[in-house]
């Protein structure tokens, strides 16, 4: 399968990207956002006193490579990343664009994940869109999690199963249409079916996949690629769980939770009384919209304080993607936050301070300086009340993965 894989890849580098976008906007997604790696990988905590050493396993044509050393260079801080893909297209593209960037502390290498002797060991380990391609999922996680230093995370992207209804039928159907043909082929034949299909289609009424629609790359890379499975959520547990390694969170959280997507209270109180698997499946299957499942994973032993918590004063919180004045201005007291997860619209309840709270997150002030702040302001307002407060904010904005934590002491 690692030659057919190749040769995909050679002939249609995914995703299809121009290095010359770099320097009008940087590609940024889960897993492998920087905040978040810190956040949902290491307590909040990085040890800047020596680089962090990160492994892109099946790099493709660079997003989560340029997304993070970027961002690293942004934070000043030290980083070696090693980039690995088995397709020299793929990798000529990548290599443009941190070329671009002039980022210098990328290290490409040619290469399958499976393979990964005498590289290593990493700090972060980031894998987005390979397993579900490999013969054996499982043995590629495995050979992720061995190249893993102590302490560290991996972040890993699937397909989800029920966010994709549709593919695999049309995928049977290619295979069988195109079977002997060229590339260039399979994808003139794969589009003239696709021109034509039934509105009882189920890929033609899937709003939650649309690559068929973006780029040759694209529709080669979901329609017609030659291995391709997908996950619900107590399979991905299980395949975490064969490799040795534990899930310390699913990305969004909100997505996972049932309360999401209903409000009946006798549904909820029912719901109540699953555990983390359970809960996070009954939202998946009720929700019926994940095409993918970003999650992050460590060793068991880590698991417990993989996840930072808004526990203390010298907690800094930090928004991802998100201008905490901007969004504060825009808030009325008692106010909820309009948001979408998964192609629904969805109305978040926010705390009555949530306004003032926001106003003053910038990514370097403490919880211990936001309350004092609002203390200014208003003398009566108590640490207690304030994290009463916070922790409802917090709640909603890192269960939509916008709102995460860092801590001021070094992880050693």
């Amino acid at each position: 399968m690692r030659g057919d894989l190749r040769a995909q890849y050679e002939a249609y580098p995914y995703p299809e990207r121009d290095p010359r976008d770099e320097a009008r906007r940087l590609v940024t997604g889960s897993p492998g956002h920087l905040d978040e790696v810190i956040h949902f990988g290491f307590g909040g905590r990085l040890d800047a006193a020596r680089p962090f050493r990160v492994l892109v396993a099946g790099g493709g044509t660079g997003d989560a490579t340029i997304m993070i050393a970027q961002q690293a260079r942004d934070a000043g801080l030290p980083m070696e990343v090693t980039y690995l893909d088995l397709s020299d297209a793929s990798l000529a593209v990548a290599r443009a664009r941190a070329e671009a960037r002039g980022l210098t502390s990328i290290r490409f290498l040619r290469g399958s994940l499976l393979d990964l002797a005498g590289l290593g060991p990493f700090d972060y380990v980031d894998c987005c869109g390979v397993l579900h391609h490999l013969d054996d999922p499982e043995a590629g996680l495995r050979s992720l999690a061995s190249a893993l230093a102590p302490g560290g995370a991996i972040g890993i992207m699937v397909y989800g199963t029920y966010g994709r209804t549709g593919v695999y039928p049309l995928q049977d159907a290619l295979r069988a249409l195109t079977d002997g043909l060229d590339p260039p082929a399979r994808i003139a034949l794969a589009k003239r079916l696709l021109a034509g299909l039934p509105p009882t289609n189920w890929l033609r009424r899937n709003p939650h996949v649309g690559d068929w629609r973006q780029s040759d790359a694209g529709l080669y890379d979901l329609l017609l690629h030659g291995c391709d499975r997908s996950y619900t959520v107590p399979e991905l547990f299980t395949l975490a769980d064969a490799a040795g390694l534990a899930i310390t969170a699913l990305i969004e959280p909100a997505r996972y939770e049932p309360g999401t997507w209903v409000s009946d209270p006798a549904v909820l109180k029912r719901a109540e009384g699953l555990d983390r698997i359970g809960r996070a499946a009954l939202a998946e299957r009720i929700a019926g919209n994940a095409a993918k499942h970003v999650c992050y994973l460590t060793r068991p032993e880590d698991a417990a304080s993989a996840v930072a918590a808004p526990d203390g004063p010298d907690v800094v919180p930090v928004l991802r993607d998100l201008d905490g004045p901007a969004l504060a201005r825009g808030l009325k007291p008692g106010a909820a936050l309009e948001a979408e997860l998964g192609g629904v619209a969805l109305r978040f309840a926010l705390p009555r301070l949530a306004g003032p709270i926001l106003a003053r997150i910038d990514g370097r002030t403490s919880l211990g300086a936001v309350h004092a702040a609002l203390q200014d302001l208003d003398s009566r307002l108590g640490w207690d009340a304030f994290m009463t407060q916070y922790d409802e904010l917090y709640r909603v904005l890192n269960g939509l993965n916008k709102l995460v934590l860092r801590r001021r002491a070094h992880r050693s």
